[in-house]
């Protein structure tokens, strides 16, 4: 089975429908049943504009970088594809090939 990761780089004031883009995002993941998202705040970058955005106090931004991080199935991530470039706007969105070296799911008590 070939796993893949799909890394949205956005902007934490990116939305969609009313509410933040990554949020968005981790929302039509679960609800499509993929193995996991995770949102992660950047504490500074910048994108095509050249702009910096960084977390220092007296550069403090209000649109820091957001990373948007999905591991799945091929499969599943190239059925979902298609909805993130319909959503991301102003963004970078990678693909690439992962190997998973250990998984320990949940344990249900």
């Amino acid at each position: 089975m070939i796993w893949k990761q799909l890394t949205i780089y956005i902007g934490e004031s990116d939305i969609w429908h009313h509410q933040p883009l990554y949020m968005a995002l981790i929302e039509q993941a679960r609800a499509r049943g993929l193995a996991g998202a995770t949102a992660s705040r950047a504490i500074s970058g910048f994108g095509k504009h050249s702009i910096v955005r960084t977390t220092r106090l007296l550069d403090l931004s209000s649109d820091l970088p957001i990373i948007v991080t999905i591991i799945d199935r091929e499969e599943a991530l190239a059925e979902f594809l298609p909805l993130v470039k319909e959503m991301v706007k102003d963004g970078l969105v990678t693909l690439q090939t992962v190997e998973i070296v250990h998984h320990a799911p949940q344990q249900q008590s």
